[in-house]
């Protein structure tokens, strides 16, 4: 919902607080950054928005994201209304304080005449900026004051004070007490009362120009998509607005213009750079059949294409989805400034009264004591507190956002940072996932034809990458498969089936050494093949025909270029690094060796994986990197699930964060850059409590009598506005983070030295240079 009315974090909290009491509300986040408000429950949209109607605000849907420019602050009514004040203002500091600097009045003006024209002008810079009242009074009204109700009562305090010193202004000089007629005259607070809200105007100027700047990267996101596309309809080419356009469209791209939707091609062929989505400036060959994505740039041919995800279903709607909702949501550390949001203003106002008291029984004047009063009202602000935690995580969704890190809420951007232990699956997430077929081991006098074509037979109907390894090696050397019937797929011991047409009915088998050897008897001779290629860092898969083995075929996998040097950040991060996976110990612990692993836990089932998640946990907290179907429960169970972009869609969904550029180093900046964001809110959150806990003892007159300082209203006014303006430019400097030292978006080399070297090359090749590995993009 987008939520109307709120002007500081006391507003959202009365608003969170008046949907959550409602029966059937879950959830309810309301994020005062964005003015949004995100519920989950089993109720109306009628019923939610008429509570925060009843709190005091309005609500309505949220339509789809569109472009949230930067406020132009030369058109918003905010700068009118700052601009009609400043001149108000001229006048009136003239008027009040021009004679102490030597400015000349004419002569006809009196005391109370002087009193009239600064209650006239003042009196016209509340009604200009009358907003403050207008809210303030219905909060005030629906028994939960705001930021706005403060400015007000201080507002309004100056103003009525001082209409009480001018009536005794009036009193004096009618009976030619001039003397006292300038007394009062120098009483009167009427260029507080506008000054006040004035300063807050500019404020509130400055906050939504910076607040703006944190939508930049939703924005840039929002820019990538074409507006417009080319539509085959009828036979005829016609440019269309990409609203109109519906699943099953044919489209077309020139070369050089950026593809309006994702699709598949269906004519043509092409390079497509889709560095826009994965950051890969290097562009991809694209041909009939294969995938493109709106907003990536067709390099070279004519394509022709058949639309298959429109409007939200877009890869690119997609992630700047994941970044509003990011940005919408409410991380664990905000719950805290909440909690003080919702009591904050009443306890300000009780403060103020108390101040005010106290200062009169003491001995003070009605003036200075009231001065006192509305100084700590117009210096607290709510506002730093409300906006410490979401201006930091939207701006740090954003630079992960850039960065091809998709954060899907709040509270995976600041739990990654906390982690103690990283648990890395090893196919796919260390390794490329890309296994090939290394050795073929008949055995039992079976011709490796026939190995090969039983393995190819059962390995077909499987999706594990080292059964698409066999089928690969298969479809390459010319081997037909045979048809299989019910299939099985163990899991994470192997797969079975019979071959169709077998007068026997025996069953055919693939499986790794563990489970083959419960069914079948391994000789000497077969073990020892076994442990030479498992040394050897190969998995071995056995395959068996009834109970008879056929033999072995070895596949190895290959380790991701930048596995070693990201597990190299992750210990210097200070992590406990653990390798999980379901192959053999040999095979996981020859991979961890080569990317110096030390703790390695291997032969894992699926579920296995997230009962050890779940035991590494008592031990701290644990993110856990994977990529395959069989990894979804173990990212669930863990505090922080990071699933590599290139993974299935189970594993994405049940990630807290998604790596879109498929490589493991983007957890380590994943990790640094939480950390970061977590520091940026520490840092508000404290300026925020430090701001208050010193600026009201201070407009309260607690250091008067033990240091002469003196808060006027005023100023305390213009404090107050800058807090805010402070918090989010504190935040606005997480754009400005190195997550890493690499200047290109090659990946590193590493020596054991820490030594690194980036190199540019129009080809993509991988060369061993002396004791480097240069990875050149």
């Amino acid at each position: 919902f987008k939520v109307s009315g709120m002007s500081c974090a006391a507003c959202s909290a009365r608003v969170e607080n008046a949907v959550s009491a409602l029966s059937g509300v879950d959830s309810c986040t309301v994020n005062l950054l964005t003015n949004s408000m995100a519920v989950e429950g089993n109720l109306s949209d009628e019923e939610i928005i008429s509570a925060v109607r009843k709190a005091g605000y309005d609500a309505k849907i949220k339509e789809t994201a569109k472009k949230a420019a930067e406020p132009e602050i030369k058109r918003s009514p905010l700068l009118i209304r700052l601009i009609s004040s400043a001149i108000l203002l001229i006048f009136l500091m003239y008027i009040s304080m021009g004679h102490m600097v030597g400015l000349p009045l004419p002569s006809v003006i009196t005391p109370f005449t002087a009193g009239i024209l600064q209650m006239a002008l003042s009196l016209a810079v509340i009604l200009i900026n009358n907003k403050f009242y207008i809210n303030g009074a219905k909060g005030l009204f629906h028994g939960a004051p705001n930021m706005d109700t403060l400015v007000a009562l201080g507002s309004f305090a100056a103003f009525s004070y001082s209409v009480y010193e001018l009536v005794l202004t009036g009193m004096s000089e009618k009976a030619g007490d001039m003397a006292a007629a300038y007394s009062h005259l120098h009483s009167l607070y009427f260029e507080s009362a506008a000054m006040i809200l004035a300063l807050i105007t500019v404020g509130k100027a400055l906050e939504e120009r910076s607040k703006g700047k944190t939508t930049n990267a939703i924005n840039s996101l929002l820019d990538l998509a074409p507006k417009t596309a080319r539509v085959i309809r009828e036979g005829k080419e016609h440019e269309l607005p990409i609203e109109e356009l519906v699943v099953g469209d044919i489209f077309t791209v020139r070369p050089g213009e950026s593809i309006p939707l994702d699709g598949v091609i269906l004519s043509g062929s092409s390079a497509v750079n889709e560095s826009a989505l994965t950051g890969e400036s290097i562009p991809i060959d694209k041909e009939i059949g294969d995938s493109v994505f709106a907003a990536t740039v067709n390099t070279s041919g004519f394509l022709k294409c058949k639309a298959t995800g429109v409007g939200e279903d877009t890869a690119l709607s997609r992630i700047i989805k994941t970044v509003t909702d990011a940005a919408a949501s409410k991380a664990p550390i905000a719950k805290m400034a909440d909690k003080v949001s919702g009591v904050f203003v009443p306890i300000v106002i009780l403060i103020a009264i108390i101040t005010a008291v106290i200062w009169l029984l003491s001995g003070a004047t009605l003036g200075f004591s009231v001065a006192r009063g509305i100084s700590v009202l117009v210096i607290s602000c709510p506002c730093a507190l409300g906006l410490a935690t979401p201006v930091a995580i939207m701006v740090g969704s954003g630079v992960g956002a850039k960065r091809g890190i998709l954060f899907k809420t709040a509270e995976a951007l600041e739990t990654a940072g906390k982690t103690n232990i990283i648990v890395l699956d090893k196919t796919g997430t260390v390794t490329e996932g890309e296994p090939e077929v290394t050795d073929i081991v008949p055995l039992n006098n079976t011709d490796e034809a026939e190995l090969i074509k039983i393995a190819y037979s059962l390995e077909a109907m499987s999706e594990h990458p080292l059964g698409r390894a066999v089928c690969r090696y298969a479809l390459q050397n010319g081997i037909e498969k045979r048809a299989i019937a019910d299939f099985k797929a163990l899991s994470g011991s192997g797969v079975s089936g019979e071959l169709s047409g077998e007068l026997s009915g025996e069953r055919v088998l693939g499986a790794n050494f563990k489970y083959i050897s419960s069914l079948i008897s391994l000789d000497l001779e077969v073990q020892k093949a076994y442990n030479k290629l498992a040394n050897e860092g190969k998995t071995p898969l056995f395959f068996a025909k009834g109970e008879r083995l056929l033999g072995i075929i070895a596949v190895a996998d290959k380790v991701r270029s930048d596995s070693k040097s990201a597990i190299n950040s992750f210990k210097k991060l200070g992590l406990r690094v653990v390798m999980l996976t379901g192959d053999n110990e040999k095979t996981a612990r020859s991979i961890a060796d080569k990317v110096g692993i030390a703790e390695v836990v291997s032969n894992v089932l699926p579920e296995g994986k997230a009962n050890e998640v779940k035991r590494l946990k008592e031990s701290g907290r644990v993110a856990f990197v994977g990529d395959g179907i069989n990894d979804a429960p173990a990212l669930t169970e863990a505090d922080t699930g990071i699933a590599i972009g290139a993974g299935t869609d189970i594993a994405i969904d049940a990630a807290d964060i998604v790596l879109m550029h498929s490589r493991l180093t983007d957890a380590v900046r994943a990790i640094k850059l939480s950390r970061k964001v977590l520091t940026n809110i520490k840092q508000n959150l404290f300026w925020a409590f430090f701001y208050n806990s010193v600026g009201i003892p201070l407009a309260a007159g607690v250091f008067i009598t033990l240091l002469g300082w003196e808060l006027n209203p005023m100023f305390g006014a213009a404090a107050m506005s800058l807090s805010s303006f402070c918090v989010v430019t504190n935040a606005l400097r997480l754009n400005f983070i190195k997550l890493d030292n690499y200047k290109t978006e090659g990946m590193p080399l590493e020596k054991a030295s820490d030594t690194e070297i980036t190199i540019k090359e129009n080809d993509n090749m991988r060369k061993i240079i002396d004791s480097y590995t240069i990875h050149v993009s």
